[in-house]
């Protein structure tokens, strides 16, 4: 049986999360007071929806309190987030899911119960500054505990040699999750550049030009890889 999640609040964030949910397979309420927003959105979720989140009469009448999950992703009106937060929170939905657009907003959230709060521009401010200081970084996901996931092409110092000569783990205690290496291929009569994930590298693996690690480890040692090796 298919997971069920509310998202309410259609701006570029909200709309974001209830694509991606809808596109793994779950059922999904798409929820905004803007009926442009829902409409946009209608034929890509299961249920879309324009209503006043800070009713609990019409939280109700869409089996709101039954879903697996509710995010509230509004991001300009603050004191409706507030509101329908504590009206879910009565509604003792089994998983509440706040977005906070500032710190101010997180502790206040925090404060009154809720235990998973989103803070996506502080999230993008950090990946944009990371991926400024190191440009090899493709993508990067922190972790709790400072630890992080990141995206790198291959640096320089690295290029046509093994994994075990590199000793990713042994001299930067970093842990490699797989390989993304550049084929070059033909589709519909031309060559093109396609990359493919090399399931599970091995010491003997060399590492290519092209290739794009994936890398699990703690921030520090992450940029003593890129930094040495640059």
């Amino acid at each position: 049986m298919a997971q069920r999640f509310a998202v309410i609040g259609l701006g570029i964030f909200g709309t974001s999360i209830a694509r991606n949910l809808a596109s793994r397979g779950a059922e999904v309420l798409a929820v905004d007071w803007d009926l442009d927003k829902v409409e946009a959105l209608k034929d890509e979720v299961a249920y879309a929806v324009s209503m006043d989140s800070t009713d609990i009469k019409a939280l109700l009448a869409h089996n709101v309190p039954d879903m697996d999950a509710v995010v509230v992703a509004i991001g300009e009106n603050f004191e409706g987030l507030l509101m329908t937060t504590v009206l879910l929170l009565e509604l003792k939905v089994k998983r509440v899911i706040a977005r906070a657009a500032s710190l101010q907003q997180y502790k206040i959230l925090e404060k009154m119960g809720v235990k998973e709060i989103l803070s996506p521009e502080g999230e993008v401010g950090r990946t944009v500054a990371e991926m400024l200081v190191h440009p090899n970084m493709k993508t990067f996901l922190p972790l709790p505990d400072n630890f992080e996931i990141v995206e790198i092409n291959n640096p320089p110092k690295t290029r046509n040699k093994t994994l075990k000569e590199v000793g990713l783990r042994e001299n930067y205690n970093l842990n490699l999750i797989t390989i993304k290496r550049t084929f070059e291929e033909k589709i519909n009569g031309q060559f093109q550049n396609v990359q493919h994930i090399v399931g599970v590298p091995r010491g003997e693996t060399v590492l290519t030009d092209t290739d794009v690690l994936i890398l699990l480890g703690k921030h520090q040692d992450v940029s003593k890889f890129v930094e040495i090796n640059s």
